[in-house]
This record gives structure tokens, C-alpha cells and sequence, in this order.
């Protein structure tokens, strides 16, 4: 399911929700969450004894959904006191990875955290002298993303990624990030809901938004369509000619909003379709070209370096 969504933007096409769980639980996040849902602070344990000891038995598992199969893998497992130390922080009691894991603890109250991916949730545990198991539900999915170009045409991983955000804002108007940097076709696990995806195309500005929902227990996958060109740009004294180096470059939009600036004979970015001024600076010269970027049309752009196309950068200045 698609939410918000500009047409004039981005194209969503969702396999959404229909892949089978064991897809999500055999990816892998980049790490697991460090944060985790209501336990803000911790310290770590010290010492050289065991995490854990006592004569209380707990066993801990962990389900996407409340009808889903145990996960055997994937989980990061924390149990907390439930009292804070002098410093503040919820002293952390034992730690495991994996799957279905037991914990020898002390007879009392703990909270209970399981990380699996992005995704967690947490549980306030009473254990006794007896042994027990306990069942936390994360109520999680899996989010892979993907983009193309204008008329499904592939676009190099190298070149794209992406970041996940809340979708809502705070007073701010800023968005909290669950997780930036993703590369395309990477499972991300996720906490069920509607989160605010950035899919981003070179490093200028060629950047595409949506809203995508992640449902419980399934995969969504999502491939948004950017509208934007390669583009190399070298400064020439004629056409086809070799290009002159230490060039100044800028790139302005129709707005007169500066886009990129960079140096070198040749430049090389992603843009966004629309019309650009580019200036091209060479020693104390000066030489621009407007140009409309067609999305999907990789071009090799020249700029002349003319005495009729030459402005002074004394001249450009006043």
C-alpha cells in the first residue's frame, strides 16, 4: 500500500506483502538496532563473572506475528533490571543473539528486549524459581526498495540509495531517521507502519520521496521511478575538442538556485530533468551555456570556450 504519494514525482510499483516470512527472516539488516523501544539508556555489564546466574529459568522467543512461527535467527535478546543505576541508565543483566534463547536469572521483575533488525519490542517479565517461557511479539516486516529510470531502465546500485524515516514530523518539521544509507535490494526489518522513504540518484539532487506501508509478517517491495540524466561536462575550444583543464564549474537551476559546484576538465553528475545554466571558469574567463536535462538521456555536454562566449571574472563579479 502506497500512502501520499505526488504523481509528478514518483512511480511505486508494490510487490507488496505477499512474500513468504522466511524471506525476511534470512536477510540482513546493515547491524542491528542499537535503539530500543522503551528502554532509552543503559549501561553495559562489566566485570569477568557470568552476565547471568540464579535459580530462575527463562526461555525467550520471538514471533513477527501473533500467529507467526518462532524466529531461529536474526534476534538480538537484552534483559534489563527494572530499577535504574545512580547514573540513570538500566543496568543491563544478560545479552544473546540468534534465535529461541534461555537465561538463568534471578528470581524478579525484568525488562525484556528483542532487536531483529530495525524492528523491536519490549516486555516487562516476572521470573520466579520455576522455569518459564515467554513469547514476545514484534509485530514486523521487511522493506525492500529499488529504483529505475524513465522507461524501466536499470540504474547502477553504486549510484543509489536510500533512508528511512518516520513518517511523521516533529515541531521542527524535521523527520527522526530509523535508518539512512540503504543500498537497493537490501531487506530492512521494520516495525509495522507507514514510514517516509528518500530514494537518492547521484549526489546533486536528483532525489525522489514517498510514503510506503510495512505490514506485519510480509515484504513489501518498492521501486520508485527517478526522472533525471548522467551528465559529463568538459569546456572545449572547439566541438569534439579536448577538454581544457583546472575548470571551475557551477551549476545553476532556472530558479537561480545553485545546484553543484566542482573542478576539474571534466565534470560528471546526476541531474534532475530541467533547465540548468552551467558556467564553466577557466584561468580569468568565464563561459556559460544553458541546458535542459531529459530524463533518461545520458549526454556529454560541451561548453565553447569562445572570445564571443568569454565573460572577465572581473567583468561577471561587478
Amino acid at each position: 500500500m502506497i500512502v501520499g504519494i505526488p504523481k509528478s514525482l514518483v512511480s511505486i510499483l508494490v510487490a507488496a506483502a505477499l512474500m513468504a516470512v522466511p524471506s525476511i527472516v534470512s536477510a540482513q539488516d546493515k547491524a542491528p538496532a542499537e535503539g530500543t523501544a522503551g528502554v532509552t539508556s543503559y549501561a553495559p555489564a562489566t566485570g569477568s563473572e557470568p552476565l547471568a546466574a540464579g535459580e530462575g529459568q527463562l526461555t525467550l522467543a520471538a514471533q513477527l506475528t501473533e500467529a507467526g512461527p518462532d524466529l531461529t535467527r536474526g534476534l538480538v535478546w537484552r534483559v534489563f533490571a527494572t530499577e535504574a543505576s545512580p547514573d540513570g541508565k538500566l543496568p543491563l543483566i544478560a545479552q544473546g543473539q540468534g534465535g529461541t534463547s534461555t537465561f538463568p536469572l534471578q528470581p524478579g521483575s525484568y525488562l525484556v528486549h528483542a532487536a531483529f533488525g530495525r524492528a523491536g519490542a519490549t516486555k516487562k517479565i516476572t521470573v520466579g524459581r520455576e522455569a518459564q517461557r515467554e513469547n514476545l511479539v514484534l509485530d514486523a516486516g521487511g522493506l525492500k526498495l529499488d529504483a529505475v529510470l524513465t522507461g524501466n531502465r536499470r540504474i547502477p546500485a553504486r549510484k543509489l540509495e536510500f533512508s528511512i524515516y518516520d513518517s511523521e514530523m516533529d515541531a521542527n518539521g524535521d523527520r527522526a531517521a530509523i535508518i539512512e544509507g540503504v543500498p537497493p535490494n537490501r531487506v530492512v526489518r521494520l516495525n509495522a507502519g507507514t514510514y517516509h522513504v528518500v530514494s537518492k540518484y547521484g549526489q546533486v539532487n536528483a532525489v525522489v520521496r514517498s510514503d510506503i506501508r510495512v505490514e506485519a509478517g510480509k515484504l513489501t517491495e518498492a521501486t520508485v521511478e527517478h526522472h533525471a540524466a548522467e551528465l559529463t561536462l568538459k569546456l572545449v575550444r572547439e566541438p569534439g575538442g579536448e577538454a581544457i583543464a583546472d575548470t571551475s564549474w557551477s551549476i545553476v537551476a532556472d530558479s537561480g538556485d545553485p545546484v553543484r559546484e566542482t573542478v576539474g576538465a571534466y565534470a560528471s553528475m546526476v541531474l534532475s530533468e530541467g533547465e540548468y545554466t552551467i558556467v564553466a571558469k577557466n584561468r580569468d574567463r568565464i563561459y556559460q551555456r544553458d541546458f535542459n536535462v531529459v530524463a533518461g538521456q545520458n549526454q556529454e555536454v560541451e561548453v565553447l570556450a569562445t572570445e564571443a562566449a568569454a565573460t572577465d571574472a572581473e567583468d561577471a563579479a561587478d
